[in-house]
């Protein structure tokens, strides 16, 4: 399968294009490398040392003979640029990560804010109206987040996507209908997200686009079985405020003896999910699509729930890591329960890595191998949801 992927260079999209070269699939990655100039602007680089684009494909075709095609696009602003590599490669599937993706980065400020917007949202249309004015039926996987459905429940289960209900007419009678499960954004950037599901129903029913969309959980971890092959290879592992996603956070601080920093109660439960099992996830998107004329087909992209608290609480039990308790600067719950349907990964056979096969892993041959690479004055999340967090903050420290 001719496969391009968009953001094939960042976090989740560079052990994906990986996995599915691996597997048989001819990839042509398209990025700006915009996540490695914001690794120049916050002065903050990854854990783990990121090679150059160029030598990481080439020590991939050294290693596997197998050939990884790159051009630089920004597909929110060179659309022509997107339109004519569309054109020439004629793809079968385009997998979609050229998004803005740390939500506190996207609530640093009324630039950050606009970037996110601009860069997220322009690049979700164009590749959809290139689509179109390319005329070729192309199956579109999007990574989405579990954001999108906000962070409470009402003791059910959120379903994959959609919602059955019920609609009261003039005349008293009910009728049953299915709708998108109702958004919740809890940031600028879980607001792209949730416009990306209008986007996509629009040309769906529109113009017959066969889409996926993934709503995926929080990632941990940082090696698959491709990138563990060499260094050259080695995924991204971000542990700095705005970056650095919670768990992989927590390992950091573990490993160098930072106390855990838990912002708030933490008391939210958040979902998650491991590296290698986002790209086992993206492999059976890509081939099961939906069916010319079906409607987006979406996937909640995570395998286990947990509350922050207790997350660190297993972090520090592993590694006598000590518990910090700060003020949060997201606007946010204390505390909320939540459930969710994965229903459709684990019929396709998925087998989850869980947090206690590999949580001691990380903690070792990453955080620990990488220590001396850490800039702990990059660890503190700095950027507040609203005036309110941040007066707060202030008010507590």
């Amino acid at each position: 399968m001719k496969v391009i992927i968009l953001g094939g260079d960042g976090f989740c999209g560079w052990p994906t294009s990986l996995h599915l070269s691996a597997a048989g699939h001819e990839i042509l990655i398209i990025d700006n490398l915009s996540r490695r100039n914001i690794d120049n602007e916050l002065e903050a680089s990854s854990l783990t040392p990121i090679r150059p684009m160029g030598e990481r494909i080439e020590t991939w075709h050294k290693l596997t003979g197998r050939e990884l095609r790159f051009l630089n696009i920004d597909v929110s602003r060179h659309y022509h640029r997107l339109l004519t590599a569309i054109i020439q490669y004629k793809p079968d599937a385009v997998i979609h990560f050229a998004e803005q993706r740390a939500a506190p980065y996207s609530m640093k400020s009324s630039w950050h804010k606009r970037y996110t917007i601009s860069n997220n949202i322009n690049a979700t249309h164009n590749l959809l109206a290139a689509i179109v004015e390319a005329n070729l039926d192309i199956h579109v996987v999007h990574l989405g987040t579990m954001g999108v459905y906000g962070y409470g429940t009402v003791g059910m289960k959120i379903p994959e996507g959609y919602l059955n209900v019920k609609l009261e007419a003039e005349n008293g009678n009910l009728y049953e209908q299915e709708i998108l499960y109702p958004a919740n954004p809890g940031s600028v950037y879980h607001l792209t997200k949730t416009q990306d599901q209008l986007i996509f129903g629009y040309y769906n029913k529109n113009d017959q686009i066969r889409i996926t969309d993934l709503h995926q959980g929080i990632v941990w971890g940082t090696q698959t079985e491709e990138t563990r092959i060499h260094e050259s290879l080695i995924n991204r592992f971000d542990y700095d405020g705005d970056y650095g996603t919670v768990l992989n956070r927590f390992l950091m601080q573990a490993a160098i003896g930072y106390p855990l920093t838990i912002h708030g109660t933490g008391g939210q439960t958040r979902a998650f999910i491991n590296i290698q099992d986002t790209v086992r996830c993206i492999k059976i998107a890509l081939e099961n699509p939906p069916m010319l004329g079906e409607r987006v087909k979406i996937y909640n992209q995570m395998t286990e729930t947990h509350r922050i608290r207790d997350l660190a609480n297993v972090v520090a039990s592993l590694s006598n890591a000590k518990i910090q308790y700060i003020p949060n600067p997201r606007n946010e719950d204390d505390e909320n329960n939540l459930y969710v349907k994965n229903d459709q990964f684990l019929s396709h056979g998925l087998k989850p890595v869980t947090l206690a096969d590999g949580l001691l892993e990380e903690i070792v041959d990453i955080a620990k191998r990488y220590s001396s690479r850490c800039n702990i004055d990059k660890i503190p999340c700095v950027s507040y949801w609203n005036k309110e967090c941040q007066k707060n903050s202030k008010l507590q420290n």
